[in-house]
């Protein structure tokens, strides 16, 4: 999934359905239950909400063939996650963590020597040869190297645990993502917070993290204009900042413009065309154009208007609720992994992006995988 990012729907895919199968021959009885359960929840029932207005904004949507070619990518991924992190914990062979940690540590170093190496392994295969090819697989070290990390520990393979940081570091940050360096500090943060601080308070400040960034996104361009030092923009010069500022200016007009229901579900590719970019003005409407709006949240705020951020901001509370239940170390591991994949999707790529979607169900399911067994020891307090 690292090194073949494109590729982690289908491989996620593969895997959902196996262990699909191998629940369906040990179980049959069992599955509907077991497949069921989380949606009954909560947490469950707003997240089927979220997603049942995504699809009923598909009727409003100016480009429906667009609608639907999003969500042919993004809903089956979402499947596929699902079946994942629902059916694997507990059924992963004893081997594959360890399989995992020296799979992992080769990428994080093969990205690595090939970026210090001006990539020479993508100029023999005929590759695009650009430092940003390898900006998905770090984001995806990202994701995955802490809950990983938290298995091999409980099955004391502290070595593997630790080889597993510090090889995801070490891709993360040779890499020439900004997203995936950020990730990887609030990560790392918010997961000695997370061990350190009262759980009230790590939740309470967590919360706040979430709240913010779903309640701010509209006007996260303009504030940034206004408080975002130029000698900041010349530290970020790679990282596009200043584009990023005039994107999420852009799509924070097209918000303001039609908040109440938003362009529709998966329109950013074509949002300079839908009938809301007529409604802002010519000087900001050139940067609708991009693609999407480099934050997930904004991206929810611009296509599935105010209903659409409030559901999303439901589900994140009510999702944080629910690690307040876990042990110390899977609920310092849990918030680690909720601030890396906030504050990558705070910057980052399309929300419905099925290699992101498939990145997150890899990790959940690691993160699961960790309490489905008797640890054998635990984190150091």
């Amino acid at each position: 999934m690292v090194l073949a990012n494109r590729s982690s729907p289908a491989i996620v895919g593969v895997a959902g359905l196996a262990f699909l199968a191998g629940r369906w021959r040990e179980a049959p009885r069992a599955l509907p239950a077991l497949l069921s359960a989380p949606v009954r929840t909560p947490l469950g029932l707003a997240a089927l909400a979220f997603l049942g207005w995504a699809l009923l904004s598909m009727a409003w949507s100016p480009f429906p063939s667009l609608s639907l070619r999003v969500l042919g990518e993004f809903l089956p991924t979402l499947l596929a996650a699902y079946l994942l992190v629902c059916l694997a914990p507990g059924r992963i062979p004893a081997f594959v963590p360890a399989l995992a940690c020296a799979s992992l540590a080769a990428a994080g170093l093969f990205i690595a020597v090939d970026l210090a190496l001006d990539l020479p392994v993508e100029r023999l295969l005929g590759h695009r040869v650009a430092g940003f090819v390898f900006n998905r697989p770090a984001l995806t070290l990202d994701l995955v190297a802490g809950p990983l990390a938290l298995v091999l520990w409980r099955r004391s393979l502290r070595a593997a645990s630790l080889a597993t940081l510090a090889f995801a570091a070490l891709g993360i940050l040779r890499s020439i993502s900004g997203a995936a360096a950020m990730g990887l500090i609030a990560g790392l943060a918010m997961a000695v917070l997370g061990r350190v601080l009262p759980r009230r308070g790590a939740m309470g400040l967590a919360g706040l993290g979430l709240g913010l960034a779903v309640a701010l996104a509209p006007v996260e361009g303009d504030l940034l204009a206004r408080i975002m030092p130029e000698a900041a923009h010349a530290q970020l010069t790679q990282s596009s900042s200043r584009a990023r500022v005039a994107i999420a200016r852009s799509f924070g007009a097209a918000v303001a413009a039609s908040p109440w229901l938003g362009a529709g579900f998966g329109t950013s590719a074509r949002f300079a065309e839908a009938p809301v970019a007529g409604r802002v003005a010519p000087e900001m409407r050139v940067l609708l154009g991009v693609g999407h709006p480099h934050n997930s949240f904004l991206q929810v705020w611009a296509e599935l208007g105010l209903p659409g951020a409030f559901l999303a901001c439901l589900v994140l509370m009510l999702m944080l609720a629910r690690l307040g239940s876990l042990p110390a170390a899977d609920f310092a591991v849990a918030l680690g992994l909720v601030a890396c994949a906030a504050a990558i999707a705070f910057v980052e790529h399309n929300g419905w992006a099925a290699w992101w979607t498939a990145g997150l169900g890899a990790a959940i399911t690691w993160a699961r995988e960790a309490r489905s067994r008797p640890p054998v020891t635990d984190l150091p307090a």
